[in-house]
Order: structure tokens, then C-alpha cells, then sequence
């Protein structure tokens, strides 16, 4: 399947209606959009339109409860545990942020736990709430096990991305990755495409390598075993047991200082329970915040000025490609998959809305992908 250019404009306005027919506040529609297009906007296609699809089952199955109402259990000056209750997880992971936000505004540092929570999206756009305002962002989450313990043969522990970021010019610092060599959503994209994995992504049930999308990722859902390396691959001589340590740090920052669910019950028993953690630092805890900035922005240039590889025109710093990315974006709009697409059209179709509106030239291209359900 090909790619789709749609405006950014376009995407948002689509999410928008979906998320307000479905229940959700405009309020509330407008942060689960904001978190999606600010994914796609930055290149991350397996956070973006691309995910809409795993909304729609989760809030079709119950696992999305749209009137939640997310508690803080256990609070200090400089902490908080947030009960989500199966909350959208964009809507608990703004509240956690703006919460560990005025912590670190008051105390220096602010520090929230989230439990009982689902999917929340990219983690950098919470770590990137905190920079916006001047201080050091951090967040993480954990997920459905997907991720292989070195030498091991079962999934164990989520993708858990740790993201960060930190003030700096002539822009942000902005780090977001995965502990995981690819996330699920990597995956599922080349299944889309019909394209065999690269070598070195992933496990089959019995722990050797695989290029087959379809068959990791149904048995990542069927539990057979098998999954998705470690950061470093599946030996320790390639640093596999980096990755899977930290896969296991985001994993106590998120579930085990929430006392929620681990990885490994992640979406089970008809809960999705996933776990996430925020933390706000105000560098004024450290001494002045300009020169702290200026000094940090100092050693960034150095980074990008220094040596060149033979060939290699340039060296990027975190968050230098995603300024360059949203530019391109709101410039030239966002490519969709085709696949993901349809996808989008059937979340229009189960939330009432007229799909034809924003992809009835996609439908009257492929007609003969549709029934006359469409």
C-alpha cells in the first residue's frame, strides 16, 4: 500500500469531530488531537493517525472508559500517585504533567505516578509541557509486553519509551525513544506495507530472529512468545542487556512506584491498566536557569560544529529533526499510510460521522477496496 498526503488541518479537524462524537468533550478532544498530530507532525508515524485504530477497539471493548474521572491516591508536596480509572491516556498524562508542573513551580521538583491508564501517545509531548515552561521535562511509560528479556523467549515488558527535555537554543532539547529496538507500531506498519522486517528487530516464539510482521505481532497478542528486542539486540555482546535495563528503570518509574500493573498484565482480563510517570525539574534548583541554558545550548553547538564522518554532511542534536519536520509537515501535510486510512474511515463510520467529507477521494480512487458498507 501507498501513502496519502492529507493537510495538517484537515487531520486535526477529522480527530476532532471523531473524538467529540465519541463522547469527549471539546475540551478533551482537543488534547487527545494535540498529543496524535504533534506525533505525526514530528515524523513518529506509528504514534500518530496510525494509532486511532487501537482507540477505537480499546473504547469499543471497554477498555477506554470516556466519562472517567482519574484520582490522585497519594499526594506530597513534591509527588502524586494518579489512579487513572481507564481514563483516555492522553487526557491523565496532561493532567499528571501540568500536576508535577506546579509541583516543580513551587518545590523545585514534582514527580507523578500514573496507574490503571491507557495508551497516552508520544511520551516526549509531556516531557516537552515541562520544557515549554522552562524547566526539565521527563515522562515514560510502560505498555503491553512486547519487549524480549535477553536470552529469554517470551515477551516481558513494554516498548517503555523514556523521553526528556531541556531548554536550549536556537531550540528545545527533545529526546523520545523507545528501550525496545522498534516499537509495536514499527511493526505494524510493515505489515501494512507487506515488507519483511529488517534483520535484528525481532524474535519468533522461540527466540530466534524473525522478519515476519505478521507472525511476531500475532504472537505478541496470542502471548506464544517471541516478540521485539532489547535496545542492542538479543546478545549481551551487542549491548542487548542495556536496553532491557532500561526497559526495567521506565518500568519502576511507571508501575512499580504506582503500584499498577506491570508489563506483563498489560492488557489482560479485559483492562488495559497501562502505567506512566512524569517528572518536572526547575533548573533553579541548580543555580541560575539562563545560564544554565546558555551553557547547555553551548556544549549543543560544540556537538553540531564537531568532526564530520567521511561523507556525512552533518550531526544533528535531539530535537533538531523534529523542528526541521514539523516545518515540512505544515508546510506540505502529513503521509498517511493507506491502509491506516481505511482504518481512519471505519473509526469515522463506528463514532457517526461523514467520512466521505475528509477521504471521499481516497474512497472514489479504491473503489474496489470498499463494500457497500461504505
Amino acid at each position: 500500500m501507498g501513502y496519502k498526503i492529507y493537510p495538517v488541518d484537515l487531520l486535526e479537524k477529522f480527530c476532532l469531530e471523531a473524538f467529540t462524537k465519541i463522547g469527549f468533550s471539546q475540551e478533551e478532544s482537543q488534547t487527545i488531537t494535540d498529543v496524535l498530530l504533534l506525533s505525526d507532525k514530528y515524523g513518529i508515524e506509528s504514534h500518530g493517525m496510525q494509532r486511532l485504530v487501537r482507540y477505537h477497539k480499546g473504547i469499543e471493548k471497554g477498555l477506554i472508559k470516556i466519562d472517567a474521572k482519574p484520582e490522585v491516591v497519594f499526594e506530597t508536596p513534591i509527588s502524586a500517585v494518579i489512579d487513572a480509572h481507564a481514563a483516555m491516556g492522553q487526557l491523565v498524562g496532561k493532567q499528571a504533567m501540568e500536576l508535577a508542573i506546579e509541583k516543580a513551580k513551587k518545590s523545585g521538583v514534582g514527580m507523578v505516578s500514573v496507574r490503571n491508564s491507557n495508551h497516552y501517545g508520544i511520551a516526549g509531548y509531556y516531557a516537552k509541557m515541562a520544557c515549554d515552561q522552562g524547566l526539565i521535562g521527563f515522562s515514560a511509560t510502560n505498555s503491553e509486553a512486547i519487549m524480549v528479556p535477553t536470552y529469554g523467549r517470551l515477551a516481558m515488558i513494554g516498548s517503555n519509551p523514556i523521553a526528556m527535555a531541556a531548554p536550549a537554543k536556537p531550540y528545545p532539547f527533545f529526546f523520545d525513544a523507545s528501550t525496545t529496538v522498534v516499537t509495536r507500531g514499527k511493526l505494524e506498519i510493515y505489515n501494512k506495507m507487506g515488507k519483511p522486517l529488517p534483520e535484528g528487530w525481532a524474535l519468533n516464539k522461540d527466540g530466534k530472529d524473525s522478519t515476519d510482521a505478521p507472525d511476531v505481532l500475532k504472537n505478541i497478542v496470542a502471548k506464544n512468545g517471541g516478540g521485539i528486542m532489547p535496545l542492542g539486540g538479543s546478545s549481551e555482546i551487542s549491548g542487548s542487556h542495556k536496553g532491557y535495563g532500561y526497559g526495567m528503570i521506565c518500568e519502576f518509574f511507571c508501575s512499580i512506584l504506582s503500584q499498577g500493573l506491570t508489563s506483563n498484565y498489560v492488557n489482560q482480563g479485559g483492562q488495559s491498566g497501562t502505567c506512566h510517570s512524569f517528572v518536572a525539574i526547575n533548573p533553579n534548583c541548580f543555580g541560575n536557569p539562563d545560564d544554565i541554558e546558555k551553557h547547555f545550548s553551548k556544549f549543543l553547538q560544540e556537538l553540531r560544529d564537531s568532526p564530520k564522518a567521511e561523507g556525512q554532511p552533518r550531526i544533528y542534536t535531539h530535537g533538531e529533526k523534529e523542528v526541521a519536520a514539523v516545518a515540512d509537515r505544515l508546510a506540505h501535510g502529513v503521509p498517511v499510510n493507506e491502509n491506516t486510512v481505511k482504518e481512519m474511515i471505519e473509526f469515522a463510520k463506528f463514532v457517526g460521522i461523514d467520512y466521505k467529507e475528509y477521504f471521499g477521494d481516497f474512497v472514489a480512487e479504491n473503489s474496489n477496496m470498499f463494500s457497500g458498507n461504505y
